[in-house]
């Protein structure tokens, strides 16, 4: 029987992934988390054998929390569903660890085969993915200049991008005002631009954003 955790702070999205699986005769979600810290509690004395893990979560996001899983259960396959783009995430989670990007639209033709490759030690990578991969290895554009940001900076530049306020932010992160402006302003030092209209723009040119 394949063990799976579901971790995304949504229950109607939780509640769908659940149906998916359960059509499956050899696999069982054990385990609904609204939050990283309602995950790392579960593993204290749980062994899933696969993690479905969202980005977009209050508190510690998603990626942080895969930071934290690589270091902690390196053995554990992870992976992601996210309703951003694969250009926004998928190369850099990929990076970071997962062993998987899916986005939550595909998630009824792809999860179930997701699930099986990854088992078994593999890495499950889309059509979509591959063709971004193989662009990157022909683009002439050697600095992608978002790649050099922090999990954290990156997440928040996307809700940037979405012409989110930092007040509503901040309610989404679960972080104070205060953390977003210094975040904020290293972004645009980082990516030498001057007010969130330059990093609107750049999303939307580098198709980050729906």
């Amino acid at each position: 029987m394949i063990k799976i955790i579901i971790a995304d702070d949504h229950p109607i999205v939780r509640r769908g992934l659940k149906q998916i699986i359960q059509d499956e005769k050899d696999m069982k979600v054990i385990h609904e988390a609204a939050n990283s810290e309602d995950v790392m509690l579960f593993l204290i004395e749980n062994k899933p054998d696969v993690m479905l893990l969202d980005i977009s979560m209050p508190g510690k996001s998603g990626l942080d929390l895969l930071v934290d899983l690589n270091n902690l259960y390196p053995d554990l396959p992870i992976l992601i569903l996210s309703a951003l783009p694969e250009e926004a995430y998928a190369k850099r989670v990929i990076k970071m660890g997962a062993s998987g990007y899916i986005h939550k639209e595909s998630a009824p033709e792809l999860l179930v085969p997701a699930i099986r490759k990854v088992i078994l030690g593999k890495r499950y990578i889309s059509s979509k993915l591959a063709e971004i991969l193989a662009s990157d290895i022909t683009t002439k554009e050697k600095t992608i200049l978002h790649e050099h940001l922090s999990e954290r900076e990156f997440e928040i530049l996307l809700l940037i991008g979405k012409a989110k306020k930092i007040t509503e932010i901040a309610e989404h992160l679960h972080i104070s005002v205060t953390t977003v402006s210094t975040y904020r302003s290293r972004i645009l030092e980082k990516m030498k631009m001057k007010n969130n209209s330059e990093l609107i723009q750049y999303c939307f040119r580098h198709n980050l954003i729906d």
